[in-house]
């Protein structure tokens, strides 16, 4: 089970926003259970101020309804919904990096293959929690190479939507590695400006993230005898 020390960088609030939503996509916190603000914030050391933003911002993504005067609970997803949102991602993202493909300047390439090789040592440790992040910024990397700031807040505002959803499919057994392959292709693809080709390997991409995601939900809820 996740604590806060396993979020550095982040707001108190972030950090049980992260780590309720892991529990939420991996079924440890099933659908209909009630979120106890108290028990919530006695468990990270939390006064109820960090702990009632961390359910607001579960709410506005969907993982959790908030009901007046009666507090808030888990909400259910069903592996329709997922597959739902990932095919909506995988268009959106492929969209962006058809533009960065063509519209990307050298320096821009180049810090993309930066975070591509920083990645490795991630990877090779198996720090999925440093993986998240250099994740994100590699697919922001490529909103901003769009050179279209409304494409570019779009993208972003749907990527904060499945978040949890995304960091939660790199729990499934090999993933990190296949991911970062993955991105590889896609790398090679925008640094020869090829633009369908990238798309092309985007959407497997997120494909891919979407089938792991169903293996790891799947697997946890079945239990360690499923």
């Amino acid at each position: 089970m996740d604590s806060p020390d396993d979020f550095p960088g982040l707001l108190l609030s972030e950090r049980i926003r992260v780590a309720l939503a892991d529990e939420i996509t991996a079924g440890t916190l099933p659908s209909g259970r009630a979120l106890d603000e108290q028990q919530i914030g006695d468990r990270f050391g939390a006064s109820r101020t960090p702990v009632r933003e961390a359910i607001r911002q579960l709410a506005a993504v969907g993982l959790v309804e908030v009901r007046p005067r009666r507090g808030a609970i888990v909400t259910g997803f069903t592996a329709e919904r997922i597959v739902d949102m990932f095919e909506m991602a995988a268009e959106v993202e492929a969209m962006c990096v058809r533009l960065a493909a063509y519209r990307m300047n050298p320096i821009e390439r180049s810090r993309l293959a930066q975070l591509h090789e920083e990645s490795a040592a991630m990877v090779a440790a198996g720090d999925i929690d440093a993986y998240d992040r250099l994740n994100w910024t590699f697919h922001q990397t490529i909103y901003d190479g769009t050179h279209n700031a409304f494409i570019a807040e779009q993208a972003a505002a749907l990527r904060d939507r499945i978040a949890a959803f995304r960091r939660t499919q790199l729990r499934e057994s090999g993933r990190p590695t296949r991911s970062r392959a993955e991105h590889g292709d896609v790398l090679d693809a925008i640094m020869r400006a090829d633009g369908e080709e990238a798309a092309r390997r985007m959407r497997a991409h997120m494909f891919n993230a979407a089938i792991a995601l169903e293996r790891f939900t799947t697997k946890q809820q079945s239990g360690p005898g499923g």
